[in-house]
């Protein structure tokens, strides 16, 4: 019994903070529309139950990409595009995007049952219903299958894992923000724990869960991890909880090949024997629980602020798209490329999760005075 008690008083403190967070979203966000996005409502079999919208410029390019888009709890499809500017970069170079959308009826705020099996699995629940929508977009488009992508904040980040674990042969790449990692959770009370607390796992152990999501065998998508370090929703550690999976998943080491530090935004990258980018991590200095984006005049990419859509001075979705290979990567010394605004809350003294050999560099370079 005394197992019993922890779990049920945990669950009352989980549900006390998630009331917390339900009350600062914004509500409104469920009703906007812009007219951006179309819905569509015969796409095949919908064992989820879920919405599609897409979008599609009126050019699309030569072997057309088509990017996935999964909002995050208490928003719509329409308002997270309004706030990332998804399909204003997807006007301007040329793809397409299909965005699914969580009805009410299935969850009161709207997040993407990333932790239900019934949800998570191969060919199951919601996770074939996004899928039915892809190849939908694909046959009638005439989407390159080499260039399907999938992205998400939140719910609908550790729902894009979801879709990468679970069908690895339909993603070139995805990219998680926020999120959290493939198998974390399998009721409401783990995926509070894993929120709130974070749960720890070998790279082994997670990449088998990966690995034992279907049948594939490689090779893997490509993934770029977003989170801030100040996130109080779904703690920063479920950031290293993925790279530890998705390092695992394509046989590379935990230490990465390269370390980038611009202002408030740490980047590491691990690339394969060849030299080939496989998987990203941006950790941002300060910031809470979101998607980055910043309403600088004249970026591209330019997204709206409001919440969970958070102006840092640099968007998530101009720097995902490029990982995803939609947009040609700016000169080295491109002078104009976005720089990191002053952090909102103090930041960590060094990246927390950097492995051991490179805060011995790091210490070894301030000792030298060649860094501050």
């Amino acid at each position: 019994m005394t197992g019993l008690s922890k779990i049920i008083t945990e669950l009352a403190h989980y549900r006390k903070v998630a009331k917390t967070l339900r009350g600062a979203a914004l509500r409104p966000q469920g009703g906007f529309d812009d007219g951006r996005l179309v819905e569509i409502e015969d796409f095949g079999a919908n064992p989820g139950n879920l919405r599609m919208f897409a979008h599609a410029p009126e050019q699309l390019g030569p072997r057309p990409a088509l990017v996935v888009v999964l909002h995050g709890c208490t928003q719509s499809a329409q308002a997270y595009d309004h706030g990332s500017g998804w399909s204003t970069l997807a006007d301007a170079h040329g793809f397409a995007l299909l965005y699914p959308e969580q009805k009410n009826a299935n969850n009161a705020n709207t997040c993407f049952s990333w932790f239900d099996p019934a949800h998570t699995g191969r060919d199951k629940g919601e996770a074939a219903s996004i899928r039915n929508m892809i190849e939908g977009m694909v046959v009638d488009l005439h989407i390159d299958r080499d260039r399907v992508f999938v992205t998400g904040l939140s719910a609908g980040g550790a729902m894009a894992n979801v879709m990468l674990a679970t069908y690895p042969e339909v993603f070139a790449a995805g990219a998680v923000i926020a999120g959290l990692p493939y198998g974390s959770a399998r009721n409401v009370h783990e995926a509070f724990r894993s929120m709130f607390s974070g749960v720890s796992r070998s790279g082994a152990e997670w990449g088998a869960l990966v690995r034992a999501a279907s049948p594939h065998v490689g090779p893997w998508p490509k993934v770029s991890i977003w989170h801030g370090d100040a996130d109080s929703t779904v703690v920063p550690s479920n950031a290293q909880e993925i790279v530890k999976q998705w390092t695992d998943v394509h046989a590379l080491p935990i230490h990465a090949t390269s370390l980038e530090t611009h202002g408030d935004h740490h980047m590491r990258q691990w690339a394969d024997l060849v030299g080939e980018l496989r998987i990203e991590e941006h950790l941002i200095a300060g910031m809470n629980h979101g998607t980055p984006l910043t309403s600088e005049a004249g970026v591209e990419g330019v997204g709206v602020p409001g919440p969970f859509m958070l102006d840092v001075g640099i968007s998530s979705t101009l720097e995902i798209a490029r990982f995803f290979g939609l947009i040609a990567a700016p000169a080295a010394d491109d002078e104009a490329a976005p720089q990191m605004r002053a952090p909102t809350a103090s930041p960590p003294e060094i990246h927390s999760v950097v492995s051991s050999v490179e805060k011995t560099i790091a210490e070894a370079l301030r000792k030298a005075g060649l860094l501050r």
